[in-house]
């Protein structure tokens, strides 16, 4: 019987597919998979962090009452259960599980009284949090509303709020308001109005008597609230209404203080006060402020490193080609890694990725490249066509061949993207304990590496290179002083332009991302400070010859996220108590402190 056209045609495209794929298509070998390590507290960390994600949903503004305490009361409950385990009789891989856990309980616990402390500065702002509160909390559970009720207190949030916004305007006035605080304040006020917004959208047109008593009363009351919000932007130094791209807007933040910092570094197992991190900084910057000056000689501009700056910026790819740029910056870097034998990155890896332009008015606070993990994509700042003159020539500038020289392996592999697909595949339920000491770390420690390795070989290329190294060690200088209230946010914006050498509008982005762009206050500290931890653990483990590269970066992928300091207790097979403390001195016993003479 002859074979029907159609079924013929399907079996030559199956065939033509399957041989595609053979050649297109790898998969790693299983052995290694099922021989892995594995820990026996996964469940445990599972079960934890979904049902912190659960606890998450239950807070619907982080400043309630309610919130701060099931928050505190759940880390509570869980260190209890967590210390009925029998550490002892953990193998390596629990251990580090079990202190990872552990410390983020203890961090969780620790931090309260900071955050708690935050909320007072502010509560004379938010007079009607705990109406809206009381509301939502109703809500939640499902009990039946008050339709008439309801519209009583949403006429005393109106009330409040517009007596609020009258003493904000005489504070002003008398100048008795600061930016930092109103701008706290603005974030409270926001936050419970977007809650009241949320409970109101609940029952309305689901409960007619709700809407025929409430619907009145919420409008005025989000309109007062709305009014107050636009006060409280003005007194931050913001314009009244939120305008995309104006980059008149002025970098905020909070400064949280010296005694915050230090149990936010407890929590990320670093045995350094801020202070002494400044000064392991300022010593970095040293080292780079002495090659920038030989690489300013070499492009024959003596030691005038801001002349060899100017020289270098100008050397950008025309408009469109940025893309065709990144792709065969991203084979050379391929290339040196596997010519090192480096680390392992997987066919699938290599491939799963692809770049998104920065919309110009993101970049006001994103100029240059950066990774967004759930999509593979690395966000690609450059001159847009909808930029004035000025914005066209320093997003260029800022993003000139020898600046991006290093976003390849920076953002892409061996860095961001090749740490994300391997976060999905090794130790996935360690991926909660996730730190930017080892995610920023691990990047900025392969600019290193790749430095020592001479992957930079012009000297245009190694200044573009000590830009970036330059700017991690200011990153943890501006932002360790911001919050020891010895740096202003204006002080930080020169001290980028002036020392490392930023165009002011990159600067300005940098440091507005960097105090309220959701960040952690040690997330900037992070880059520098733990590739400096990655560095002395590749001098113990590689240089001595324990290690060949390749194993030390697989092991390092293959662990999951964690504090650097876990890392090198998995790596160095370290003995390890319940009590656990961070006593890893990475960068050397003695460390100058502040105002000393670096050496």
């Amino acid at each position: 019987m002859p074979t029907r056209p159609a079924a013929f045609a399907s079996i030559i495209l199956n065939c033509l597919l399957a041989a595609a794929l053979a050649d297109d298509v790898a998969v790693e070998p299983l052995g290694p998979m099922l021989a892995a390590p594995r820990s026996e507290l996964i469940p445990v960390v599972s079960r934890w962090s979904n049902d912190a994600r659960g606890m998450d949903g239950a807070r619907r503004v982080d400043s309630w009452p309610s919130a701060r305490g099931r928050e505190l009361a759940y880390a509570q409950a869980w260190a209890a259960r967590l210390r009925e385990v029998d550490f002892e009789a953990l193998s390596p891989e629990g251990k580090i599980d079990y202190l990872l856990l552990a410390n983020d309980l203890r961090s969780t616990a620790e931090t309260q009284p900071f955050a708690l402390q935050r909320d007072a500065s502010v509560a004379s702002f938010v007079p009607f949090a705990k109406s809206i509160e009381t509301l939502d909390e109703a809500r939640f559970k499902l009990a039946p509303v008050d339709p008439e009720g309801a519209a009583a207190k949403l006429s005393e949030i109106r009330k409040q709020a517009e007596e609020l916004r009258k003493s904000i305007a005489e504070r002003k006035k008398e100048d008795k308001l600061k930016p930092e605080l109103a701008y706290r304040a603005l974030e409270q006020v926001s936050a419970n109005r977007q809650a009241l917004e949320r409970w109101f959208r609940h029952y309305e047109g689901f409960d007619p008597l709700f809407s025929w008593w409430c619907r009145e009363p919420q409008r005025k009351a989000d309109e007062a609230l709305g009014e107050l919000v636009k006060a409280l932007r003005e007194a931050s130094g913001l314009s009244a209404e939120p305008k995309p791209g104006d980059d008149r807007q002025p970098p905020l933040g909070s400064p949280i203080g010296s005694e915050e910092l230090a149990v936010l570094l407890r929590g990320e197992m670093i045995a350094y006060s801020p202070e002494e991190l400044i000064a392991i900084a300022e010593r970095e910057f040293e080292w780079c402020k002495a090659e920038r000056r030989r690489a300013a000689s070499e492009l024959g501009c003596g030691d005038d490193w801001k002349a060899a700056m100017e020289k270098i910026k100008g050397d950008v790819v025309r408009p469109g080609e940025q893309d065709r740029a990144v792709r065969d910056l991203v084979a050379e870097t391929l290339a040196f890694l596997d010519q090192h034998d480096l680390v392992t990155v997987p066919k699938l890896a290599r491939e799963n990725w692809t770049l998104d332009p920065t919309p110009p008015e993101n970049q006001k606070t994103s100029p240059y490249f950066f990774y967004s993990p759930g999509a593979n994509t690395v966000g690609m700042a450059y001159a847009g066509e909808k930029q004035d003159l000025d914005g066209k020539r320093s997003a260029m500038r800022s993003n000139n061949v020898h600046f991006t020289k290093n976003a390849a392996l920076h953002e892409l592999i061996p860095g961001h993207h090749l740490q994300s697909f391997s976060m999905a595949r090794h130790n996935a339920h360690r991926r909660p304990f996730g730190t930017p000491f080892w995610m920023e770390g691990w990047s900025l420690y392969w600019e290193m590496l790749a430095w020592d390795l001479g992957f930079p070989k012009t000297p245009a290329d190694r200044l573009g290179f000590l830009f970036w190294r330059s700017h991690r060690c200011a990153r943890v200088v501006f932002s360790l002083k911001y919050h020891l209230g010895k740096m202003t946010a204006d002080q930080a914006i020169d001290y980028l332009v002036n020392e490392v050498g930023h165009e002011r509008a990159a600067a300005e982005g940098e440091v507005r991302r960097s105090l309220a762009g959701g960040y952690g206050p040690l997330y900037q500290a992070a880059y520098m400070i733990g590739g400096l931890q990655f560095r002395a653990l590749h001098r113990e483990l590689v240089d001595s010859g324990k290690m060949t590269n390749r194993e030390f970066h697989d092991r390092i992928l293959q662990g999951g996220s964690m504090t650097v300091e876990m890392v090198r207790a998995r790596l160095t097979g370290q003995s390890l108590t319940r009590d656990h403390k961070p006593s890893w001195k990475f960068a050397g016993e003695a460390v100058p402190i502040v105002g000393a003479s670096i050496p």
